[in-house]
């Protein structure tokens, strides 16, 4: 028998890529996959990836945020694309219109992460909130960058999940630890 936090099947994790040109088949989509790979290595808890890619349109990532958290019951959406400072960059804008909490430290800790490596990641206006029992996390466009923000983040998503009522993830300790009070 399974608890509301252990489904009986792979735990669904929303990715979602915000791209004008990956949306219409003009670019390959590289950042959307860069997710999908790093998840493939931290977590140990069976998943699978429910996948989206959407214009840089803030009704369309909107939608995607609500389907993939609503709909599809997801506990952790990460997106990536759309967080700087062009005009076309609404990813934030979509996820704190959709979000209940915002989670300010999702974004400051991936901030002073890409700090360390690029002077430009002041740039960044990556966000995280919660909407329901789910976690959204925004990240840059840049497959390497993505690396280095769930690095900086990856420790706290299982117990900020936990503590918002989502399902359980485990990471693989060989790879990383994530971070559970005794007991938790």
């Amino acid at each position: 028998m399974t608890d509301e936090k252990t489904p009986s099947t792979a735990v669904p994790i929303g990715v979602v890529t915000v791209s004008d040109r990956a949306s219409r088949g003009i670019y390959e989509d590289l950042s959307g996959p860069a997710i999908e790979t790093y998840l493939a290595e931290v977590l140990a808890t069976p998943f699978r990836i429910v996948k989206r890619i959407v214009e840089d349109e803030q009704p369309a990532i909107e939608a995607a945020l609500i389907e993939l958290c609503d709909g599809e019951g997801c506990s952790l959406v990460v997106t990536t694309g759309g967080t700087g400072p062009a005009p076309r960059d609404v990813t934030p804008e979509a996820l704190v219109a959709v979000c209940d909490r915002m989670m300010p430290g999702f974004g400051e800790a991936m901030r002073a992460k890409s700090l360390t490596i690029v002077p430009t990641a002041i740039l960044s206006r990556q966000e995280a909130g919660l909407r329901g029992s789910s976690l959204i996390i925004n990240l840059p466009g840049k497959p390497a960058s993505i690396r280095d923000c769930l690095d900086a983040v990856m420790p706290a998503v299982p117990y900020c999940i936990d503590l918002a009522g989502g399902y359980r993830l485990d990471t693989k300790p060989e790879r990383m630890i994530a971070f559970r009070p005794k007991g938790a």
